[in-house]
């Protein structure tokens, strides 16, 4: 099924393309490279050895998932390429990955810092200053979120539909 001019089936692998994108972005800076967090910091504080071995042990099955969503979108971007008639689109994928990129950030932010408090994106600097780090991140999602789908809705408007041999 189409819609427009870019194939639902390439939108859907850039999206959960992009929600594993974002999952690895996160657990690769913020809690491994700048050490701002772990998965489970807000629950377990990595102040011993124990924590900090629940916290990588957690670190590490969140990197399972955002891998799950991977291989699942090169799976679906796998299937869309093997269809004839799929008008491929670079800003469109582009689009597609940026809205599940700021889709996880949203649904991360809001879930896990907010609702069930496990982490907050920056655990270096004061508490008090906590909220204004997890309010950025939702907030760098919902810009990602906004761009990716202009960039998705542009680029069906402007493409021309082509059939692939």
């Amino acid at each position: 099924m189409e819609t427009g001019n870019q194939d639902a089936g390439l939108t859907a692998a850039g999206v959960v393309l992009g929600v594993g994108i974002g999952g690895f972005f996160d657990g690769i800076v913020f809690h491994q490279l700048l050490q701002w967090h772990h998965l489970l910091s807000g629950w377990r504080l990595p102040s011993n050895v124990e924590n900090l071995e629940a916290n990588t042990l957690w670190d590490g099955l969140f990197h399972v998932l955002a891998f799950a969503f991977v291989a699942a979108g090169l799976w679906l971007l796998w299937r869309a390429a093997r269809r004839r008639h799929v008008a491929w689109s670079g800003a469109g994928f582009a689009g597609a990955l940026l809205m599940g990129w700021g889709g996880f950030n949203l649904v991360e932010g809001l879930v896990n810092h907010h609702l069930l408090g496990l982490h907050h994106v920056n655990e270096t600097v004061p508490p008090d200053q906590w909220a204004f780090w997890d309010w950025g991140f939702i907030l760098w999602g919902a810009v990602f979120l906004v761009l990716g789908r202009a960039l998705t809705l542009s680029a069906r408007r402007t493409a021309p539909v082509e059939s692939r041999a």
